[in-house]
C-alpha cells in the first residue's frame, strides 16, 4: 500500500499553533512578582492621600498587582527616599513692614496681595520668612499722642500670609500706636493667618517668650526686643509688665537670659531687635552692645530694624549680625531709605552657614520691587 507522509513543514506549524492556543487559554496568567522590584503597572484609579505639606500624592490601591516586565537577574531594590531631615534651613528676613496709610488704602481697594505682588514668590520660596511689623492690625483703639501713629486694616493679616511670612517682630515703637486693644487684635489676626509673633504680648510673660519653628529637623527659637531712644514719645512706658500689655525691652540682662533659656530648647536662636537711630547708617554703640550680648549668649543670628536704612552686616564670634535691613514695605520715603534688600541665610545645627542679599527698591507708594539682575533687550 502506498503511504503518504505529510510535509514536515506543515507538522511544525501545526505544533506551534497548538502550543500558542494552549497558552492563551490559561486562566489569570500573570508573571510571578520578583522581590524588591517595584511595579510599573499603575492603577487606573489612583488613591490620593494628603501629605504633611497638604499636597496630594498618587498611591497604588491595595488590590494592585506587581508586574516584572524586565529580567530580574542581578537586580537590586530601588533605594527609598530618605526620611532623614536635611537639617538645613533657608531663612529670608526683611526690615520694616508698615501696612497702614497708602498701603492700607491699597489693601482695602485693590486687595491684600498688593504690598507683596513683586516679592511674594521669592519670600515664599524660603523655609522660614520673618520681618518687623511696624504697625498694629486692627480697626479699634484710639491713636496715641505721638507724631506718627500707624494702623493697618484687618485684611493686612492676609497680606502677610500671602507673602509667606511665618513670624514677625512686634517689639518696636509702633505696636501700641492704637493702644492695648489694637495690640490684642493684632495678635489674634496674626494667629488666625498662621503668622507667629514675638516681642509683644498682653503681659511680660508673653512679650519676652520665645517662638519656636521647627523645619527640616532644625528647631529654631526667635526672640524680639526693642530699645528706642525717646524723641516725641517715651516708649519705655510701653514695656510689658506682669499684668500690663506691652513690648519686650532690650535690657542687656534680659537679652542674655532670654537667649540662654531659648538655646536650651532649640538648635538655633535668632534675635530680632528694633534699635538704633532713624536715617543714620552708622551703627550706634547700644546697637552693638545688645547684638554682641545676644551672640555671646548663644544666638546664631541677630536681625535689626528701625533706622529705615540698611546698615552693615558683621561676623562676630560664631554669629552673624545684620544691624538694620532698612524699610521693606513703607510709603513716603525716598533714597536712601528706598534702597532695601532681602537677607537670605542658610542655617545648619552649627549656625549660619552662608548668607547673601537680594537687592530691593521700594516705590514711593511703599511697594517693594526686586531689582533685575540684567537688562532686558
Amino acid at each position: 500500500m502506498l503511504q503518504v507522509k505529510p510535509p514536515t513543514r506543515f507538522l511544525w506549524v501545526f505544533l506551534l499553533l497548538s502550543l500558542l492556543l494552549t497558552a492563551c487559554q490559561t486562566p489569570n496568567a500573570s508573571p510571578t512578582p520578583s522581590p524588591g522590584v517595584p511595579s510599573l503597572t499603575q492603577n487606573p484609579n489612583p488613591v490620593f492621600t494628603a501629605t504633611p505639606s497638604g499636597i496630594p500624592t498618587a498611591t497604588l490601591a491595595p488590590s494592585a498587582t506587581l508586574a516584572t516586565p524586565f529580567p530580574t537577574e542581578n537586580t537590586q531594590p530601588y533605594p527609598l527616599p530618605s526620611e532623614t531631615p536635611s537639617r538645613r534651613v533657608i531663612l529670608m528676613a526683611v526690615g520694616d513692614i508698615m501696612l497702614g496709610r497708602t498701603i492700607g488704602e491699597m489693601i482695602k481697594t485693590i486687595g491684600p496681595q498688593v504690598p507683596f505682588l513683586d516679592t511674594a514668590d521669592t519670600l515664599r520660596s524660603a523655609d522660614i520668612t520673618v520681618g518687623n511689623l511696624e504697625c498694629p492690625i486692627s480697626d479699634r483703639g484710639e491713636p496715641e499722642p505721638k507724631t506718627y501713629a500707624f494702623r493697618a486694616p484687618v485684611a493686612a493679616g492676609e497680606s502677610l500670609a500671602y507673602a509667606g511670612f511665618n513670624l514677625v517682630n512686634l517689639a518696636n515703637n509702633h505696636s501700641l500706636d492704637f493702644g492695648p486693644q489694637a495690640l490684642s487684635d493684632t495678635l489674634e489676626i496674626l494667629a488666625a493667618n498662621g503668622v507667629q509673633a514675638v516681642g509683644a504680648g498682653m503681659n511680660a510673660t508673653q512679650a519676652y517668650a520665645p517662638a519656636f519653628i521647627e523645619v527640616n529637623g532644625l528647631r529654631i527659637a526667635f526672640l524680639g526686643f526693642v530699645d528706642v531712644f525717646p524723641t516725641d514719645y517715651d516708649y519705655r512706658t510701653w514695656e510689658a509688665g506682669p499684668d500690663q500689655p506691652g513690648v519686650a525691652w532690650a535690657h542687656e540682662d534680659r537679652v542674655r537670659e532670654g537667649v540662654i533659656a531659648a538655646k536650651a530648647e532649640a538648635d538655633i536662636v535668632i534675635v530680632l531687635v528694633h534699635n538704633g537711630y532713624e536715617l543714620v547708617q552708622q551703627i550706634g554703640s547700644q546697637q552693638q552692645l545688645i547684638a554682641h550680648a545676644a551672640i555671646e549668649s548663644g544666638a546664631a543670628l541677630v536681625i535689626g530694624s528701625h533706622p529705615h536704612v540698611i546698615q552693615r552686616i558683621e561676623r562676630y564670634q560664631e554669629g552673624l549680625i545684620a544691624y538694620s535691613l532698612g524699610n521693606f514695605v513703607f510709603d513716603n520715603y525716598l533714597f536712601p531709605p528706598n534702597y532695601s534688600g532681602i537677607l537670605v541665610v542658610e542655617l545648619t545645627p552649627q549656625g549660619v552657614e552662608s548668607y547673601h542679599m537680594i537687592d530691593v527698591i521700594v516705590q514711593l507708594n511703599g511697594v517693594p520691587h526686586i531689582m533685575p539682575y540684567k537688562r532686558d533687550n
